[in-house]
């Protein structure tokens, strides 16, 4: 039996050879920790992932040290990276299901878990857990941490005309396609204020009337990247393309400067670009109109494009 922390791969053969400079590092991670040192393993296996970022391998070996090490925030973001790609691995799906079992998501615990039966349906570990999930599922469970959920859920839920906004403010939102407190959180300023006919005014009492409800403008900004990700691969199914976001964005071949504002971002792949505005670019220092031009060319290339903010607009 293997003994591979990422198990049979659903539907899949082996991954793909590390580089050689990615393997040095894995290697010395797992001798740290045979050695207890998993602190260090982490940091090792953080620059393993640094010098192959799509390399899910590496990936799964950080989440797992770092769920072992408590750090389940994290653990729980790069399980989710790692179950992006197709084929989705069965042990990082059984790991992420743990992680939403006990946050009380048991929704995303039983659809992992079914991910996994739906090819192997004698999975024994998956089959047992699952009566657990269903269960829970079934349960009225009144502890005041859900109900905070669900508070949180419909504050996040609420339109954004339930508010006095000034018409400017109001149609802006509109055209934007931000119609939901959630929505408005998943953006940042410097998008807003791109946004033709916004002005500080406008941008001063949204702020306001977040600030209000404990909330602000960018606090959703991964979870709006990561819902960006998801509708674009939903959109390029079946084109032959859902394979390019996931490569590396080291193949658009962009200049020095644009690389180097990508960088900062943490955009990766080539789906991480595509998730992103172009305001969130031309946030970053030194990346200008030259360079914004450049990349909008080389995804164009691909028949690809960034994110907008108004794909809602009539």
């Amino acid at each position: 039996m293997s003994n591979d922390p990422m198990d049979v791969v659903v539907g899949a053969s082996a991954s793909p050879a590390n580089t050689e400079a990615t393997s040095k590092l894995v290697a010395s991670a797992n001798e740290q920790v045979a050695g207890g040192d998993r602190d260090g393993a982490i940091e090792t296996l953080r620059k393993a992932l640094n010098s192959d970022p799509m390399n899910t391998g590496v990936m799964f070996q950080l989440a797992y040290q770092l769920d072992l090490s408590g750090e389940e925030d994290e653990a729980l973001a790069l399980y989710e990276r790692v179950c992006e790609f197709a084929p989705a691995p069965i042990n990082a799906l059984m790991n992420l299901a743990v992680l939403y079992e006990d946050r009380g998501n048991y929704v995303r615990a039983e659809r992992c878990l079914r991910q996994i039966l739906d090819t192997n349906p004698n999975h024994a570990r998956a089959r047992l857990f699952m009566k657990d999930v269903v269960a829970s599922k079934g349960m009225v469970v009144e502890e005041e941490n859900e109900r905070d959920v669900l508070k949180r859920r419909a504050l996040l839920d609420t339109p954004v005309t339930d508010f006095e906004l000034t018409v400017r403010a109001r149609t802006c939102l509109k055209k934007m396609n931000i119609r939901t407190l959630g929505d408005l959180i998943r953006i940042n300023e410097t998008e807003l204020m791109s946004y033709k006919n916004f002005g500080e005014s406008s941008l001063e009492e949204i702020k306001v009337m977040l600030e209000a409800k404990n909330l602000r403008l960018g606090q959703g900004h991964e979870d709006a990247h990561r819902v960006a990700r998801r509708q674009i691969l939903e959109k390029l199914k079946g084109t032959g393309k859902e394979q390019l976001l996931g490569k590396p964005v080291s193949e658009l071949q962009l200049s020095v400067r644009a690389r180097k504002a990508l960088q900062m971002l943490n955009i990766q792949s080539i789906g991480d670009l595509c998730s992103h505005t172009e305001a969130e670019l031309m946030g970053v220092k030194n990346f200008g109109s030259t360079s914004l031009v450049e990349v909008h060319e080389k995804l164009t290339n691909f028949g690809l494009s960034l994110r907008t903010l108004e794909d809602g607009e009539e």
